[in-house]
């Protein structure tokens, strides 16, 4: 009642978690339907055959370069990190806004976050697997990856842990199997709803052991709830911990531009803001190809549009003070590096980090663009690219230019790197075309939940 009258005092109502009209039949029906009865269209064959080849292009990248070595990249002195870092930040920031979707709303008790946090973490772990790729590769021996873990050996030599190479593996590693039981977790209950409504005999076999045995009995949700609350506890500081380690990798160095206290939480926003953008890229197309405009809907894309905004803006203010400080700090070196931004030879790919993740983002203050789902998916574009331009500028444009004069070169990538970074967005884009075909992409029970809040609504 209290929201109804705010609501009338501010002259607008706030758009439904989910609409009205739908029953707990109707939300099981329409979601799981799309998994067990709906025909699997020419379209999905369509996009799933050309996002695999370009899967198929990274095995062939890949297997060129244990081949060959990194020397087929554009890599050289004094740009020693290239494309496998740009690229390895790039897909560990966008895997932040499932964790942040699934956990940290949770704990919130924001009930929007049920129509997204699904394919939200799906997202994530995708995201992640593209990720781990590159620190993989970009030692140039990933046949000796295991070196990196503290297994019991004979010779006693362990990893160097002051090594921000380490930290990668065990930040995103442990990133990766918490968000992965999440995931899986929280898919249980509708994998038992898959079971019992499937009619294909090795279907209902695969989700029934898959559902491990759930009833739905009160000890069963008893200890779903806890289990799922402890994840979510665990989750929430790794949102804040993982991309703070990433920032590590740049911060703890001496480099110009890279030796910042500002780096952790401006990664960390940084990562959220290219995530939720993510987010909108995949929920618009969604949502419209499936019809499931009734459960993600317009209040839903504007509040992944606020925080995008919010984090955006976090980004600016790490921008301006990287700026300011290079100036302040009185550091001819850092200063050296801030001309070398605006007037050297990548000065046009910092001029559009700033157009695309600053300005253009600044459209989201409008209300109709921020509910306007083709205005959104362009402008989550725009950010994705601004957002990836950002990591270039700070691994490339912070090497290119040394302390010493004869040490300046530029940084030129190969077809090999490009094929290397594509292939993982086809991975990427495959296996979400897998996921949405053989699970459901929206948490069935926890829509259940919306329907009373829908039903007072109306």
């Amino acid at each position: 009642m209290a929201q109804r009258i705010e609501e009338e005092r501010s002259g607008r109502k706030q758009a439904p978690v989910i609409e009205p009209g739908h029953t707990f039949g109707s939300v099981t029906d329409q979601i799981s339907s799309i998994v067990l009865n709906r025909p699997t269209s020419t379209g999905w064959f369509i996009g799933f055959g050309f996002f695999f080849m370009l899967t198929m292009m990274l095995l062939y990248a890949l297997a060129y370069l244990f081949l060959k070595g990194t020397g087929i990249w554009g890599v050289n002195i004094p740009v020693g990190w290239g494309f496998a870092i740009v690229n390895f930040v790039w897909w560990i920031g966008i895997g932040h806004a499932g964790t942040l979707i699934s956990a940290i709303l949770l704990l919130l008790r924001q009930s929007w976050r049920n129509s997204i946090n699904r394919f939200a973490e799906a997202m994530t772990l995708f995201a992640v697997a593209s990720a781990g790729i590159f620190p993989l590769i970009h030692t140039g021996r990933p046949w000796l990856a295991y070196w990196l873990f503290p297994y019991p050996n004979t010779m006693r030599v362990w990893p160097q842990f002051r090594s921000p190479l380490v930290w990668d593996v065990f930040a995103v590693s442990t990133y990766f199997t918490i968000s992965l039981l999440f995931w899986f977790i929280g898919l249980i209950p509708d994998l038992a709803t898959l079971r019992d409504r499937s009619e294909n005999p090795f279907a209902k076999i695969i989700y029934g052991i898959l559902a491990m045995g759930w009833r739905g009995s009160a000890r069963h949700w008893h200890r779903y709830e806890t289990s799922y609350l402890l994840l979510a506890g665990l989750a929430t500081p790794l949102v804040l911990s993982v991309h703070t380690v990433v920032s590590f990798d740049f911060a703890v160095s001496i480099v110009p531009g890279w030796h910042t206290t500002i780096f952790p939480p401006y990664f960390v926003a940084g990562a959220i803001y290219s995530g939720f953008a993510m987010v909108l890229m995949l929920a618009i197309p969604i949502r419209k190809i499936y019809n499931l405009e009734d459960f993600i809907t317009e209040r839903h894309l504007e509040n992944s549009a606020k925080v995008m905004l919010a984090t955006g803006l976090i980004v600016a203010y790490g921008y301006v003070m990287e700026a300011f400080l290079g100036w302040y700090g009185g550091s001819k070196y850092d200063a050296f590096l801030l001309w070398n931004r605006l007037h050297g030879p990548y000065a046009f790919f910092y001029i559009m980090l700033w157009v695309c993740n600053i300005i253009v983002p600044q459209v989201l203050w409008i209300r109709k663009l921020r509910t306007t789902p083709a205005a959104l998916f362009l402008i989550s574009g725009v950010v994705l690219v601004g957002m990836w331009l950002e990591r270039f500028i700070i691994v490339v444009v912070s090497l290119q230019r040394d302390f010493l004069n004869s040490s300046f070169g530029m940084y030129y990538p190969t077809r090999w790197d490009w094929m290397t970074y594509i292939g993982t967005i086809g991975m990427f884009l495959a296996a979400m075309f897998l996921f949405v075909r053989i699970l459901p992409m929206i948490s069935i029970f926890e829509m259940r939940t919306l329907l009373p809040e829908a039903e007072v609504k109306e």
